[in-house]
């Protein structure tokens, strides 16, 4: 089921979320909805907080991106993070490792709004996946960047409060709007 993506301005999008202890019916079922949302809107990466439930889970699909390549290594051994999309994480503990690089970054929450974002170019990541298992592996370039992207937001935290000044100056005027515009559809919903 397509599920609404919430809007910058939704008070759940600065929610942590609640750790997922085990993988009950109703968390598969979420899993599930939000990879078909994420999908139909075109995304690579959905927090659970975006789509109103402020738990810690995240789903992450790289594929359909060519032009920013993904690296990815499991216990040492490099893979084609091809061959694990898509991805799930519950409870996502992220460690940065390497130096950090300048990339664009969107976010399905800020429809049309764009900036370059400085992140850790690597990083190593704990997380239990679909099935409830812990998994570990050290991901760089864009899987890197969409994992921290959406542990982000389980954390409450929005990729513009990662902005230098003069990028969230510029785009301040469009954050104003969105956020307008969904606290007036939040009103409307009452």
């Amino acid at each position: 089921m397509i599920l609404k993506v919430v809007k910058y301005g939704h008070p759940v999008l600065r929610k942590k979320g609640t750790r997922i202890e085990t993988v009950t019916p109703t968390v598969k079922a979420l899993i599930a909805d939000m990879f078909e949302t994420m999908y139909d809107a075109r995304g690579i990466g959905l927090a659970a907080q975006q789509i109103g439930e402020a738990v810690q889970l995240t789903v992450i699909d790289v594929r359909g991106v060519t032009d920013r390549p993904s690296t990815l290594e499991i216990e040492g051994e490099e893979k084609d993070p091809g061959e694990f999309m898509p991805l799930v994480l519950l409870n996502p503990e992220v460690k940065p490792v390497g130096d950090h690089a300048i990339g664009p970054e969107g976010c399905l929450s800020f429809p049309e709004i764009f900036a370059d974002i400085k992140r850790p170019e690597s990083v190593e990541v704990t997380a239990l996946n679909e099935k409830g298992k812990k998994i570990t592996f050290r991901c760089g370039g864009l899987l890197a960047r969409a994992v921290q992207h959406e542990t982000d937001h389980l954390n409450g935290i929005l990729f513009i409060d990662r902005m230098d000044s003069e990028s969230k100056s510029e785009l301040k005027p469009e954050l104003e709007a969105l956020q307008a515009e969904t606290k007036a559809d939040l009103k409307k919903q009452r």
